[in-house]
């Protein structure tokens, strides 16, 4: 894995690099296959919990995220030709070799056509199995855009123009899927519906808390967020008036019950789906201590589950770097001041965006002038 640092202290940049490549290593999604999925004597274990393969005809596995080509591809080497075949859908150029799974490619993070086609492929491949049958479905960061299936009466388009909105707006990516959720034929537990038989989720975490019903806007987890959540998501960023008036229609039909909401927590589809979070922000976080102890640093985790705007943090942490200099308050150095979780940009005029460049620019004016203090933004899922 290649990573360019741009630091003139060769030690320095030497650390920074190993840091982040101890939590890059520790996100590896066929890393984390191999730790949580193991099969022996016609028995899957995953994480805690075995499962008796001799009760099932066959198995297939599905799957999206910016990781599932990797998971997919790792998930058929541990099972091998138990895995009769299968529909995965990764971004563009992640779509990894596999004998039975097959893989396809689409747009993150807008949502395209192909999305829409692997959705209704998967859809389609969910309906006709039986009860008797096991589905492995890989999920990771990105999932959301990759599986886009608009509901009834929604295009493509009002979706994709919807979505540029809400991630320009400063939305949470909890707030973000709320709408998502209520837009979709699929998401928010509805392609729980498509199926009877047993599902097992391999998850691989790109939010905090590692909620289900959040992570690739939940297609198998029971949502307990509402049309009315959705509409006051719009409402409070101001781009209610701005999103297609189909979109609006959509939203106030489902607040005033015209439209089934999201299939709620305890509802009977859902004891067949079993959710497996194989990876996430905290592994990657506790990774980087162990590195950062090996390298002579006092680690110190302050959270995983930061949110808030990528510039307010990126302040708070060069005002916390400066502290540590200056005072040697919390903690003295050498230290290294971990973090992690799922920031936010409200995009500006032509902005793009881009949470871990904004945050270190944002520490950058508190730690100038200050020797050996560093600041490092990364992203993991992707």
């Amino acid at each position: 894995m290649s990573i360019r640092i741009d630091c003139a202290d060769k030690h320095a940049r030497t650390m920074i690099k190993q840091l982040l490549l101890a939590g890059l290593d520790a996100a590896d999604p066929e890393t984390a296959i191999r730790r949580a999925v193991r099969v022996r004597n016609n028995r899957l274990r995953v994480g805690a919990r075995e499962y008796d393969l001799s009760g099932f005809s066959r198995i297939v596995c599905i799957g999206a995220g910016k990781a599932s080509g990797a998971m997919a591809g790792a998930l058929e080497r541990q099972l091998g030709a138990r895995v009769e075949g299968g529909l995965v859908v990764a971004t563009d150029g992640h779509a990894e070799k596999t004998k039975r799974i097959r893989l396809l490619e689409a747009q993150h993070p807008i949502p395209d056509r192909r999305s829409e086609t692997a959705a209704r492929r998967i859809v389609r491949l969910l309906e006709s199995l039986s009860q008797r049958d096991l589905v492995l479905m890989v999920l990771s960061g990105g999932a959301s855009s990759l599986l886009a299936a608009p509901a009834v009466g929604l295009t493509l388009k009002e979706k994709q123009l919807t979505t540029r909105l809400l991630f320009r707006s400063g939305a949470t990516i909890q707030e973000i899927n709320t709408v998502r959720k209520h837009l979709s034929g699929i998401k928010g537990g509805r392609l729980a519906g498509a199926t009877i038989a047993t599902v097992i989720t391999l998850i691989l975490s790109d939010v905090p808390g590692d909620d289900p019903a959040t992570i690739g806007s939940g297609p198998m987890a029971p949502d307990s967020s509402t049309f009315a959540d959705a509409r006051r998501v719009l409402d409070a960023y101001g781009i209610l008036n701005q999103v297609p008036s189909a979109v609006r229609r959509h939203v106030d039909r489902g607040v005033r019950g015209r439209i089934p909401d999201t299939p709620k927590p305890g509802e009977a589809l859902f004891s067949r789906i079993h959710h497996h979070v194989i990876g996430n922000n905290r592994a990657v976080i506790e990774c980087m201590a162990k590195r950062a102890r090996a390298l002579g640093l006092r680690p110190l985790i302050l959270t995983t589950t930061l949110s808030g705007e990528a510039r307010d943090m990126g302040k708070l942490f060069g005002n916390l770097a400066r502290e540590m200099h200056v005072s040697g308050n919390p903690i003295k150095p050498p230290v290294c001041l971990l973090a992690g979780g799922e920031l936010t940009v409200t995009v500006k005029g032509k902005g793009i965006g881009g949470r871990a460049q904004e945050f270190a620019l944002a520490a950058a004016p508190s730690i100038d002038g200050l020797s050996r203090v560093f600041v490092a933004g990364c992203g993991t899922d992707g």
